[in-house]
């Protein structure tokens, strides 16, 4: 209310001075010489006094926006919300000040994200470390055994064996620990096409076939060869692969893994379905945190990334993953692809 009555002598000067000059015109024959010089001296002064008043005026209002943008900006740099902001106002002043608000918001968030990544980039340097720190000691005991004792030809290539085991151990894990960075850092690019479902699932069995077929355990796939989905298809035989994979190693020798594909209305359903030793539903959600292992699987081999890595890769395909099990009796993991 203030700003709306501070210049109305400006305003009413501008009015008088106006009627002046229309009694001027109007009044022309008359009044008399005289009056009409006075009128158009009175008309004169007014409109010079209204530009004087006007640009001072003009003058304080820029003085005025320029120090209270000042005053912002040090209130923000401060980390502090300006005093002088009236969010409502529908003032030139009100909105700067709200642009200035959301630029600092924006750079806040930004730093913020700035932080998270940096977070997590040390603690992926961490897990690396923690991860690849006992393979890396074993392989250096056994080449110090090798190079400083006498063994049989036997020992020898018993120990050459063991290093091998752990070298591949260590290349495991160093894949899967580059692949999770990529999926955190968002490195890695997904290409979406309409390909064959069919085609992905037999990339995923092919990789773990051999293991399967070791324990002689039954892999059964029901899964039309026309079905086609728009999917990465290297990476989503990943995502396949780890589940498959886990399904493998925690299945008993004699055991079944089968695949069903079944398309639902906006979504085709893969379902997973093991015969191992089950997980219990209060770990329903810790088998998809990254190096997570159940204290009864604690001695088979693994990092915890492989159901990581799978979760990762199907959200970022706007998919996801259910799970569902019995201990004892089996597991059903069930993986959602956006038709």
């Amino acid at each position: 209310m203030k700003d709306r009555f501070r210049f109305l002598p400006e305003k009413y000067l501008l009015i008088l001075a106006a009627l002046a000059l229309i009694l001027c015109g109007v009044l022309w024959e008359y009044l008399p010489s005289g009056g009409i010089r006075f009128l158009v001296l009175i008309s004169g002064v007014l409109i010079f006094l209204l530009a004087f008043l006007w640009g001072r005026r003009q003058k304080k209002e820029q003085t005025d926006f320029a120090n209270d943008i000042c005053d912002t900006v040090d209130y923000l740099m401060n980390g502090c919300d300006p005093e002088n902001y009236q969010p409502y106002e529908d003032s030139q002043i009100s909105k700067v000040q709200g642009k200035l608000l959301q630029y600092y918001d924006r750079m806040q968030e930004g730093r913020r994200q700035s932080e998270q990544d940096k977070q997590t980039i040390q603690e992926l340097v961490s897990d690396i470390s923690h991860q690849v720190k006992t393979p890396i000691a074993n392989i250096r005991m056994f080449t110090n055994i090798l190079q400083q004792h006498s063994l049989t030809e036997e020992k020898r290539t018993e120990f050459l064996d063991t290093m091998t085991a752990q070298i591949n151990k260590l290349d495991f894990q160093m894949q899967s620990l580059i692949k999770m960075s990529r999926l955190e850092t968002g490195t890695f690019t997904l290409h979406m096409e309409e390909n064959s479902l069919y085609n992905t699932i037999a990339r995923a069995v092919n990789s773990i076939w051999a293991k399967a077929d070791q324990k002689q355990i039954r892999i059964d796939v029901e899964c039309d060869s026309h079905a086609a989905v728009k999917h990465d298809t290297r990476w989503t035989a990943e995502a396949l692969d780890n589940i498959l994979d886990n399904a493998v190693k925690y299945t008993p020798e004699g055991g079944s893994i089968s695949i069903r594909v079944r398309p639902w209305q906006f979504y085709t359903r893969i379902d997973i379905t093991d015969t191992g030793i089950g997980i219990a539903a209060a770990h329903y959600n810790d088998v998809f945190q990254r190096f997570y292992r159940a204290q009864e699987v604690s001695a088979e081999e693994g990092v915890g990334l492989g159901l990581y890595l799978a979760r990762g890769i199907i959200t970022r395909q706007k998919g996801y993953i259910s799970v569902k099990s019995e201990v004892g009796e089996g597991t059903t993991f069930s993986v959602f692809l956006l038709q």
